[in-house]
């Protein structure tokens, strides 16, 4: 790909802008037709893979585009780079590591978006598997990052709820409210929703008490993953008209 050097400052970056510009449509409307594909719908971690691959390949050749504007020919540098080469090899072995491994856990489909699994201490629902990482949240909503190499290398625990998957809400109520009385009202709203399982059933807990508030966990099943936000913002909503009720 021959591109000619622009020397016109203005002109390069109004050019630049049009790559980017151009590369974020590209790449949007990649995911936009991975998620529509039915054939891809039981297993967002193949997405996932071959999105990123995707994308990777199109951010190359974005890159490669906006430094042949400056004169530089990336294909031919990275040819004379040498030794030089070998040694970054080396540096980002762990790179490399964690995608060998990315590459592993989407085809082997040891882990699926969903899972419930716990590694390091660390226990959590699969959100994403990337390339390169994947992504748990924890009962209280907290994102851990976990290299895939971690995963492979590492013995973890796997708990399975084939089309089920729980969402948990961590809330804190005023002291003057009755948790048994809010537990008798937020319960039947949870079954009252055709997205949420009757089976295993809603439930309350305990995590605690403060000077200030007694902390609850709402907890409930759903069987679509992709509705998971949708459930958890409804719910949330339905503890905040029973707040207000109570003021």
């Amino acid at each position: 790909m021959n591109i000619p050097t622009i020397d016109d400052p203005t002109m390069l970056l109004v050019y630049i802008l049009i790559v980017i510009i151009i590369t974020s449509i590209i790449t949007r409307l990649v995911a936009y037709i991975m998620n529509k594909m039915d054939s891809f719908h039981n297993n967002k971690a193949a997405i996932f893979l071959i999105r990123d691959i995707i994308n990777y390949i199109i951010y190359f050749i974005a890159l490669m585009t906006i430094l042949q504007f400056f004169g530089i020919n990336l294909a031919g540098t990275l040819l004379s780079l040498g030794i030089a080469g070998i040694a970054l090899s080396f540096a980002a072995k762990d790179i490399i590591s964690n995608l060998f491994s990315g590459i592993i856990l989407i085809l082997g489909k040891s882990i699926q978006v969903g899972d419930t699994i716990e590694i390091n201490n660390k226990k959590g629902i699969v959100e994403r598997i990337t390339l390169r990482t994947t992504i748990i949240v924890d009962d209280n909503g907290v994102r851990d990052i976990i290299p895939n190499s971690t995963l492979t290398n590492n013995p973890y625990l796997q708990f399975k709820m084939p089309e089920k998957y729980r969402v948990d809400i961590s809330t804190g109520v005023p002291l003057n409210i009755d948790i048994e009385e809010f537990k008798k009202y937020i319960v039947p709203k949870m079954e009252s929703y055709d997205g949420i399982l009757d089976n295993p059933k809603p439930n309350v807990y305990s995590k605690g008490i403060t000077f200030e508030e007694t902390q609850l966990k709402v907890s409930f099943w759903i069987k679509d993953f992709n509705s998971k936000d949708d459930y958890k913002l409804i719910i949330t909503n339905e503890i905040r008209k029973y707040m207000q009720m109570g003021e």
